[in-house]
Formats: C-alpha cells, structure tokens, sequence
C-alpha cells in the first residue's frame, strides 16, 4: 500500500470508527493538537526540573496542568535525526534519505492528522529537508519558518551554511521580514493559525530555534539575569525568552476557550550544546554527563511534558522510559486517529501517562556514527568506539562508575540486544556530527 493509499484509509477509518461510536468519547472529541519543541534546551532546564536559577513559568504551568516525564529520550543528539523520528514514529536510519534529510515515502504526524481531517501548520526551525521534504510535502498545509539549522533572529539569514543566505520561507517562497525578531514571528504565526483554524481539529508543530545558537535574547529578559555569570546568562534568558512565547500561545487558546479541547506536548529536540557558537555552553544536563552530539544521557535525555486539562492526570511525574517516537501513536490514540497500516518503532504511552502503567520498552537503541547505547532497565551501556562504559543509572546517573570490568554478564546481554537491533536494518547513516 502506498503512503497516500494508507492515509486515505486512515482518513476514511475514522470516519467510519466515529459513525459506528466505536472511538472512546475523549477519542470522539477530536482534540487539537500543539506541539511545542525547543531547540537545544538542557534535560533539568525549566524549574519544574530542579533549575533554580531560570525563571520559567510557562513551562512550568504546563507541568502542573500535566504530566512530566523524568525519563524521557530523542533517538538522537543532534538536530536532523532526533526530528526524523520524532515526526514519523521511526527510528531515523529508517526513514532518512542519506544527504537530502526525511524520506519523502515517510508518514509524517502532520499527514496522519490531515488525513484524518484536521488542518496542520508547522511555525519555526524545520531542519529535515528542502522540497519535496519541505514541512508542505509532508503534510504540513501551511509554514513559516526556515529550513536550515540555524539564522540570524533578526536578520533570519544562515551563516552557518556554506554560502551566507536568506533563509526564512512562506511556504515555499522566500519571505522578507526583517527586523523582526524570528521567535516573535514564529508565535504570531502560530495563533494567527489558531485563530483562523479554531472550528475544526488542527494539529500545529511550534518548533521553536532557542536556545539554539545565535542566543539572541531581548534585552528585557537578560536584565532579568543581570546577577547570573558567564554563558549561563545569556543561555537563561533565551530560555526565558522562548517560556514567555510558550505563555503567549497558551494564552491564546484560553482566550478562544480551546484549551480543555486541546493536547500540548512540550519537549527539547536534544541535550544542551558546549558548541563554541553557543557561547561554550549555558546549558545544564544537572546529575547527568554529556551534553548534544554525545550518547550520554546529557545529550539524549530530555524535559518532556503533555498537558490535557481534562483529558489526562494533573501535576503527575514519570519516570518511566519514554521516547520522542511514541508521540505519533500516542496523540493517535488520544485523537481516535489509526495508525495500524503504519509500521512504527515508537509505541502508545497513553497507559503510561493516564495510569502509571510500566513503560511499553523493553529497551531503547542509539547509534550515530560509530558510537551506540542501549538502555535496558537501569542498565545503560555506551560504546564510544575504542571504550565501552557500563552503567547502572539508578545508583549512578552520571555514568561515571564503569561496570564493564565488573558485570561482563550484562555487558555481553546487551551487546547482543545492540546486535539483534541492527540486524532490523538499522545501519550507521551519520559518519560525522551535525548540527
């Protein structure tokens, strides 16, 4: 069955599932969906995390109208990759077009959504691949954004790229706002497509570019960090920055009363970058080692809330194993949308969330480049290349007290889960870090 072919049945699925009264009533309701993604954001950096020095309200809110989960990952350190799989469900040596970004045969959430008659738009930092991989060729009806790695906030041109450009788009065609501050931009968008799409379902992807490189905060929030030293200043008050437009587009839906209607999920696409364009490093990963682009729990741990008045638990935390791809067949499930033709590596975590039920992993896999890990339980394992550290994050979440020597048992275990993994097809598509 083609990719079209399945959203056409999906579409005409839910349809019939919602005639025939099949669909749970919270199903039957066709909840919005909004998924806010920071860009970079550290694994303890919004208060609700343990961050004491970072004024972060609206995300915090967030956590008491929700769930928030303590141990939650993206399948990659890096941009690109962690996307790809956060957006189909798979893991991203699955669904990546070597060079070019997601592969244009991927389901993407947006084409579930929109197949099952809601109306998608995507505002912010896409990452993932120019025409036809574009957010319009995977299912998004309307962008604003840019969809390279990085761009000037104000000037929205990249000069991390090869040749220095203008990077933000309209659709398809370049758009000109200059001046204007691009997370400002991004939040407008985002509830002006609110606004215009309030009488129908809709699925937004609100991809946010900070604390990304370049920290460009508004001065009104690096005032608020006056008394913070060093790198974690500018780095808090982006952080800041991005909580206040978080704040807006929760505003938003309470003013047009569609917040009882409407999930929220709200996670950081990887750990905290020490690249030198991000000022060496504001970020924290706290107990945890590593930061991006490393398969430390730093660089693929995350802060992940969902927030559902009405529909999920309030003020919960779990600690249960989770990962970026379970949200396309979770917001499925939560929307009565099918997923069934789809073949997926994430999995359902809505009796997770609603009942505190184990987690649906019996391990989760890495690999980047010629670096892997593998957790299974409390046991985490990291092969770097020429090293291979064994840990036991339970009784040390730094992975610094390597067990390898001690329990050979366990590693041979889970080099051969590791092994069992790559031979579904999984192959080492990154030579180099990106990012």
């Amino acid at each position: 069955m083609s990719r079209r072919q399945c959203l056409l049945t999906l579409a005409t699925s839910a349809a019939s599932l919602s005639l025939a009264g099949a669909v749970p009533l919270r199903a039957r309701a066709r909840p919005n969906v909004v998924f806010i993604l920071t860009d970079d954001q550290g694994t303890v950096d919004m208060n609700c995390y343990g961050a004491t020095d970072l004024i972060t309200p609206h995300m915090d809110g967030l956590a008491a109208q929700g769930v928030r989960f303590t141990d939650f990952y993206v399948t990659a350190p890096i941009c690109t990759a962690s996307r790809i799989s956060l957006l189909t469900g798979r893991h991203f040596q699955r669904a990546y077009n070597a060079g070019l970004g997601i592969h244009e045969s991927e389901t993407t959430m947006a084409e579930l959504f929109r197949g099952a008659g809601y109306r998608t738009g995507f505002f912010g930092k896409w990452h993932i691949g120019g025409p036809p991989w574009d957010p319009q060729g995977q299912g998004f009806d309307e962008f604003v954004g840019h969809r390279v790695g990085a761009i000037d906030n104000y000037s929205h041109y990249s000069y991390w790229s090869a040749v220095p450009r203008h990077a933000m788009y309209r659709g398809r065609e370049q758009y000109r706002e200059d001046g204007t501050f691009f997370p400002d931009i991004v939040t407008r968008e985002s509830i002006d497509f609110i606004s215009r799409s309030q009488d129908d379902p809709f699925f937004l992807f609100v991809s946010f570019n900070q604390p990304h490189f370049p920290l460009q905060p508004e001065e009104r929030f690096l005032r608020q960090y006056e008394h913070v030293e060093g790198a974690r200043r500018i780095y808090g008050a982006a952080v800041s920055s991005v909580d206040d437009k978080i704040g807006q587009i929760v505003a938003a839906l309470d003013e047009r009363g569609l917040r009882q209607d409407t999930i929220i999920v709200l996670m950081s696409d990887n750990g905290h970058s020490v690249e030198p364009a991000a000022e060496g490093g504001g970020g924290s990963a706290g107990p945890f080692r590593g930061a991006k682009k490393t398969l430390f729990e730093g660089g693929i741990r995350v802060p992940c809330i969902i927030s559902a008045p009405g529909q999920i638990p309030q003020g919960q935390v779990r600690s249960q194993v989770g990962s970026a791809m379970d949200w396309l067949p979770t917001l499925a499930a939560y929307s009565g949308v099918d997923t069934g033709d789809l073949v997926l590596d994430g999995h359902n975590l809505a009796q997770v969330i609603d009942a505190d039920e184990p987690t649906p992993h019996a391990a989760l896999h890495w690999l980047l480049a010629t670096h892997w890990a593998i957790r299974e339980g409390d046991w985490k394992m990291v092969s770097t290349g020429d090293d291979l550290l064994l840990a036991n994050l339970r009784s040390d979440p730094g992975e610094s007290n390597n067990l390898a020597a001690e329990r050979p048992d366990v590693v041979t275990h889970l080099q051969g889960l590791h092994e069992a993994w790559l031979a579904t097809g999984i192959e080492p598509i990154y030579q180099a870090y990106g990012p």
